[in-house]
């Protein structure tokens, strides 16, 4: 007699998908961000006297960088994959912390996405196996 472990698939699997598919908007957002930085970096200004700790063409490529990452990590929590629920836990974790830092400046939207960053990491971390394809 053999046993086959069913698992159980709840409406959080929409979560999951949600939060795959905002993290590759964010991916999108970042590369335009940091693409924007590096070929028009006229668009940005550096001002004295600011919070900024690298020029423009820096910050563009950590941007960069950080939207690919995120793209990528995205399409991987879609698809159901391990690894892509951890990264994505850390990424959706740092993404709320750096919404503090903006927080002075739009709190409304901070609030809004910090919220929103809490149910994506409640998806991912409790009910991210049902994501999984067989």
């Amino acid at each position: 007699m053999t046993y086959q472990h069913t698992r159980q698939v709840t409406g959080w699997v929409g979560w999951i998908w949600f939060g795959g598919m905002m993290m590759i908007l964010s991916g999108f957002f970042d590369i335009i961000t940091g693409l924007t930085a590096l070929l028009a970096d006229r668009v940005y200004l550096q001002a004295l006297n600011r919070l900024v700790l690298v020029d423009v063409i820096s910050w563009g490529w950590v941007h960069l960088g950080l939207g690919i990452v995120i793209l990528a990590t995205g399409v991987a929590v879609i698809r159901g994959q391990d690894w892509a629920r951890m990264v994505g836990v850390i990424l959706v974790m740092l993404n709320a912390l750096t919404q503090l830092t903006w927080i002075a400046v739009n709190p409304w939207w901070s609030l809004a996405v910090i919220a929103v960053d809490v149910l994506v990491l409640y998806a991912l971390i409790v009910h991210g196996r049902e994501a999984k394809l067989d």
